[in-house]
Order: C-alpha cells, then sequence, then structure tokens
C-alpha cells in the first residue's frame, strides 16, 4: 500500500465524523492525536508516553470506555507529559462525541499496511494529509498551506547550508523549514556527511519556526516531530514583543497570513520604524530585521505590498537600503486557496550597512499570458524552469527571455518607490489603438446581417416551393 493509498483511506474516515458535526480542520487535528500514539509504537519510541496512555492501551477499548479513556490520555499527555508530547497535547480536546465513530477511526488505522507507510516515510504521509486538507476547500486550511511545488523552488534557490539558522515567522504547518531540511539531507548523505556536532545542531537548532494558531501549531509540531526536525516552534504572534527575540537568521523562508491586524489595530512591536495595521508590511520589516549581516530571505507577499504608498512606500525604501533586494518573481494567480490573490516571492539579502544596498531590482513575470491554475491545472515545477534559469544565469543582462527585465533603483525611486513593475503585455487585452474603426465594424457587421437575412428569406422560399405553400 502506498502513501498515497494510505492519505486516501485516512482521509476517507473523515466521512465517518460528519454526523459528529466535525469539520474537516478538527479532523487532521483530532487524527494527529491519534496517529501520534500509533506512529510511536509502530517506530519504537513510546519511551516518552507512560505505559496506561501508548496505542495498545486505547485500541484495546470499545464503547463508553474507549471514549473516556481517550479523552483521559488527552488529558494527562497535555498535562504530565513532557518535551513535544506535552506540546503537542497541549489544551487537547476531542470533537468526537460518538464511541462508535472513535472506534470506528481507531480500528481503521490499526487495519493499515504500516510497514509501507514507514518505508515510504511517516513524515510524507502527515504531510499528504495536510495537503489534503489545504484543497479542501471548506475546510478553509489553504490559507496557511503554500504550494509543495512554490516552496521547492524557493528552497532550491536559496540553498540553505549546513550550520546555517533558519526561521519562518508564520510557519503554518512548516512546510518551508520541512523542505529546507529535506534539502540539507539530500546534498549531505542525511548529515551523515556532518560531523557528530554539526548533525546535532541540524536536527536540534537549524530548522525553528513561529505559529499563532493553537490547532495550526499543533500540526506543526507533529510535521516537525515526524521529519527529525528538534527546533523550536514557538505558539505567539510574531508581530508582538514575542517577535523580538527572532533575529541573527542565515535565512527566513515564509509566507506570511494576509489581511490587516483585528480591528486594524497596529502591531506592538516597539521596535518598527513604521508603525501600520498591515501584517504583511509589518512581516516584510520583522524579516529583514530578523537576518543577520548577509543573511538571505524569500517571502510570499501579496501585490499591495508592492505598491502601498505612505508607510509601505517608506518601508519599501528602507528594505532597499538595509537589504539588496535582487529579484522580485510576479506569481500566477489561482495558485492559493484565497482565489483571485495575487502574489509574488521576493528575494533579497541584508547587507553589510544599512545604506544603499539595492542597486537594481530583476522581475520575472509568471503571470502574464498563463493558464489559470487550480485543482484540474496544479502548477508543476516545470512551470518554474525558465524563472530558475534566469534566476541562476551568470550573466541576468544575457538571459533572453520576455518575462525577464530590470529597473535601476533610480527608475524605482522615480515611481514613488513602487515595485508595482515588470508584468508583460497582456495578450487578451487590445489597445486602443489597436482596435478597428467603429464605422468600418459598423458598415461590416450590416452587410453581414444583409447576406443572413437574404439567405434565410432564400431557405424559406425554397421550402415552401416543396410544400407547395405560398407566402403571405
Amino acid at each position: 500500500m502506498t502513501t498515497h493509498e494510505i492519505v486516501a483511506k485516512l482521509w476517507n474516515l473523515c466521512n465517518v465524523l460528519r454526523d459528529d458535526g466535525i469539520t474537516y480542520h478538527q479532523y487532521v487535528t483530532e487524527l494527529t492525536y491519534i496517529l501520534f500514539l500509533k506512529m510511536a509504537k509502530e517506530t519504537g519510541t513510546e519511551k516518552d508516553i507512560p505505559a496506561h496512555c501508548r496505542w495498545d492501551v486505547l485500541a484495546g477499548k470499545s464503547g463508553i470506555e474507549l471514549k473516556h479513556v481517550y479523552r483521559r490520555i488527552l488529558t494527562e499527555l497535555g498535562e504530565s507529559g513532557t518535551g513535544r508530547v506535552r506540546e503537542i497535547y497541549h489544551d487537547a480536546v476531542s470533537n468526537i462525541d460518538e464511541p462508535k465513530n472513535l472506534e470506528k477511526i481507531i480500528t481503521s488505522i490499526n487495519a493499515l499496511d504500516w510497514y509501507s507507510a514507514q518505508e515510504e516515510g511517516l513524515g510524507n504521509l502527515y504531510e499528504g494529509l495536510l495537503e489534503k486538507n489545504a484543497n479542501e476547500k471548506k475546510s478553509g486550511a489553504g490559507q496557511y498551506f503554500t504550494p509543495r511545488v512554490l516552496i521547492d523552488v524557493m528552497v532550491r534557490l536559496m540553498k540553505p547550508q549546513p550550520g546555517e539558522r533558519c526561521n519562518d515567522p508564520a510557519c503554518g504547518t512548516f512546510g518551508f523549514m520541512i523542505a529546507a531540511d529535506r534539502y540539507v539531507r539530500d546534498h549531505n548523505d542525511d548529515y551523515f556527511k556532518l560531523g557528530e556536532d554539526a548533525a546535532v545542531f541540524q536536527k536540534k537548532q537549524a530548522f525553528t519556526g513561529c505559529e499563532l494558531v493553537p490547532d495550526t501549531h499543533r500540526l506543526a509540531l507533529m510535521n516537525a516531530m515526524l521529519h527529525g526536525i528538534e527546533g523550536e516552534i514557538l505558539q505567539a504572534d510574531t508581530l508582538s514583543t514575542a517577535g523580538k527575540t527572532m533575529k541573527g537568521y542565515d535565512l527566513v523562508l515564509t509566507n506570511p497570513p494576509f489581511g490587516t491586524k483585528k480591528g486594524g489595530e497596529r502591531a506592538s512591536r516597539d521596535d518598527f520604524a513604521f508603525a501600520t495595521s498591515n501584517k504583511q508590511l509589518n512581516f516584510l520589516q520583522h524579516i529583514y530585521r530578523s537576518l543577520k549581516l548577509g543573511g538571505r530571505a524569500a517571502v510570499v507577499l501579496p501585490d499591495n505590498v508592492l505598491f502601498a504608498d505612505g508607510d509601505g512606500a517608506r518601508i519599501r525604501a528602507d528594505l532597499m537600503d538595509k537589504c539588496n533586494l535582487h529579484t522580485v518573481l510576479r506569481l500566477p494567480t489561482g495558485i492559493f486557496y484565497a482565489q483571485g490573490v495575487k502574489t509574488n516571492v521576493l528575494f533579497f539579502v541584508r547587507g553589510q550597512n544599512d545604506k544603499g544596498n539595492t542597486k537594481e531590482v530583476w522581475f520575472y513575470d509568471l503571470r502574464t499570458n498563463m493558464p489559470s491554475f487550480g485543482k484540474t491545472n496544479p502548477l508543476k515545477k516545470d512551470h518554474f524552469a525558465q524563472f530558475e534559469a534566469a534566476y541562476e544565469a551568470a550573466d541576468r543582462r544575457a538571459v533572453q527571455d520576455e518575462r525577464w527585465s530590470v529597473f535601476t533603483r533610480e527608475e524605482i525611486k522615480a515611481k514613488a518607490d513602487s515595485l508595482d513593475l515588470g508584468l508583460i503585455r497582456d495578450e487578451s487585452l487590445l489597445e486602443y489603438d489597436e482596435l478597428p474603426d467603429p464605422i468600418e465594424s459598423g458598415e461590416e457587421c450590416i452587410a453581414q446581417l444583409e447576406e443572413a437575412v437574404d439567405l434565410m428569406k432564400s431557405v424559406v422560399r425554397e421550402l415552401q416551393s416543396l410544400t407547395g405553400r405560398e407566402a403571405n
């Protein structure tokens, strides 16, 4: 049984819970509680779980007793567990009210081919569930789930290295950091090429994050654990004072949440130079301030960040002063859950000083004249091939690609520091001077209509002659 098949079976169990009024997102959270116990048993890592809270105890119960034992386990692990176990079960509450439904899920999970699942990687299985949840519109999870193909592109171009401190300040289910960890593992023989101390650093310190939403934070913890990552994942608001401690990073990869602060309030950070209620602009300030000198970042941001005036313009100017904003990728529409939202990836490097680091900005338009992406036409690696080639070209000016353009810092300044640039001509739109002469068009339409009327008249006459009927 493949991981894909197991994911499909686990996901279909959600149908069992509909009568309990459980949402897709609640279901994934519930699965996390249950799967953790099962996976701990299958991998021989139950040492951190008290004997009376383990899978075999849960699987040996039924009916009302099962419901009571399950809820007791959740409470006890959340209050008395240690390390990551306690974090995952912190304030855990079951939404399953019907004991038969709970029994059905546990029985079904027990019957799965766990040997095959381990062979393919339990982390891959869990990521498959998260992706399934994100692609289900009713779950609302797509708001924090970045398409894996985009994550992989950003990671490949950023090339995380052993010994680097990597962070995602709005980490969702921890997808960026898991991809970064996978990249470093793939290029270092699963860390066997590194010394013991270096390998420990990668597992325990290299990859960190912060997530505001408690249930999403729980999914991130589980995802990290299944991928062998033990770095700190804070449950906090990066835009609050908690975010002030997040700094000195070699690499930041992230897709911050869209929208404004609740009630339009400003971020409660006294270290931000520019006060605004725009979340993305505040995250942008946080990110370039969190980088060490020479640190780099790739950040997904909506269009409004590129052209917002007032503090928006001042933040962009500050960014281009403190960092070399060398590349902006204009992303296609339809790749996120929030349809119609236009997004970009900003690539930048923190300078050695705080002034004049950006000399020019290269733009790649992957939006204009692109197909509509979605479930039926998913975004694929191949769609980024030309962009990656342009990005990594030894001589960017030698690249022959109409989607690839450059603007100097002076040209950007002349446009009030707007970065809403680099889009090519939309072939679906007609220029005014290319429109046909209205008089000629009108005369042509009249001629075509008259021809059509004459044709219809001849058809009617022919039918009349065949039936012997005369015209009125």
